[in-house]
């Protein structure tokens, strides 16, 4: 089979490697596509290729269109314009292209938006942390005034954003200089922040969160329309340095089918959990493999083989998670690109 994975996060390599180990050779070609020469992902691929970087939306579409036909793709699994591509299935039919979409273009685009997402969120389905959208400085300071009465400490973070960036505590105690000396990260002074704000009208959505100061969960996830085929809980230490362990909370594993069954999530997928004084909250569901997908194949199960597997209709066999198993990551130095 001839798999095409477009423009994506370069843990796509991960993928790249458990699908490799667990099929016969020859049993599958993957093919992979970015638009930059050094991809990492390319040196785990069987073939790499470049994509033009001006595409997008529909011009971007019809490239793919284009690329499937020219190199027999039997298998498209998107990353880059996943959302619109997921309205698209019949374009590639027609052409005997079969496409891994996580899910329908409405969910894909809901889950985009964390503001959307968390109050469109049925609570029996999931809990999330008390928060309120904002969008200017009368705005904050109201959710700041509200939520502090609940919550000792307080963060927020873009309604957008990937990779947690534009996460931050609110430090109602020290100046920004004085975070900086003490190499204090992902904090932000209250004040000077509110002071940024005043001199824009209005931006961007941003959530004003409790915080949750307790351990996180990254959930790596194969599913088939709906049906959770294996999840695998990744707890990670709150200490720097002490890896991550192999875990089996019972709460965590409810939200997780409830998720899987409520939005239909299919083929690889990522939802990730905190805790907070009051219990597991959700923070988001990554419709794409994340960051420590290897680490959580090394449990038992390859949740890259198990997907493939339901797209192929074959029988997919219950893996044998072995919980309590501590795991981390090695970097491994490798040359990108030969100089001529």
């Amino acid at each position: 089979m001839r798999i095409w994975f477009n423009r994506t996060f370069s843990t796509i390599s991960a993928v790249f490697n458990n699908l490799r180990q667990s099929t016969t050779a020859g049993e599958v070609t993957l093919i992979c596509t970015h638009t930059h020469a050094t991809a990492a992902a390319f040196l785990a691929a069987d073939e790499c290729y470049l994509e033009p970087a001006e595409l997008t939306g529909p011009d971007y579409l019809t490239w793919c269109v284009d690329f499937c036909c020219l190199h027999q793709i039997e298998l498209f699994w998107p990353g880059k314009e996943a959302a619109l591509i997921s309205t698209h299935h019949a374009l590639f039919q027609t052409i005997g292209t079969q496409v891994l979409s996580v899910a329908d273009f409405a969910t894909l685009t809901l889950l985009h938006n964390k503001a959307d997402f968390y109050n469109a969120l049925p609570a029996d389905v999931a809990t999330v942390m008390d928060f309120i959208a904002v969008n200017d400085c009368q705005g904050f300071d109201n959710a700041v005034a509200e939520l502090s009465e609940k919550h000792g400490t307080l963060c927020v973070k873009p309604a957008v954003s990937v990779y947690g960036l534009g996460f931050r505590i609110l430090d109602t105690q020290r100046d920004s200089i004085t975070q900086l000396l003490k190499g204090v990260e992902y904090q932000i002074p209250l004040a000077e922040l509110r002071q940024g704000m005043a001199n824009i009208p209005q931006f961007d959505s941003l959530l004003v969160m409790e915080h949750l100061g307790g351990p996180e969960w990254s959930v790596d996830c194969a599913g088939q329309h709906g049906q959770l085929l294996c999840a695998v809980q990744r707890k990670k230490s709150q200490l720097a340095g002490h890896g991550q362990s192999i875990d089996n909370n019972p709460d965590i594993q409810g939200m997780v089918e409830r998720l899987t069954a409520h939005y239909r999530l299919n083929g690889l997928f990522n939802i990730q959990f905190k805790e907070g004084k009051h219990g597991v909250r959700l923070l988001e569901i990554n419709p794409r493999p994340s960051g420590g997908f290897g680490m959580a194949c090394l449990a038992g199960a390859n949740l890259a083989l198990l997907a493939l597997q339901a797209i192929k209709g074959e029988a997919v066999e219950p893996s044998l998670i072995q919980y309590g198993l501590k795991v981390t990551e090695v970097n491994t130095p490798v040359v990108l690109q030969e100089i001529p």
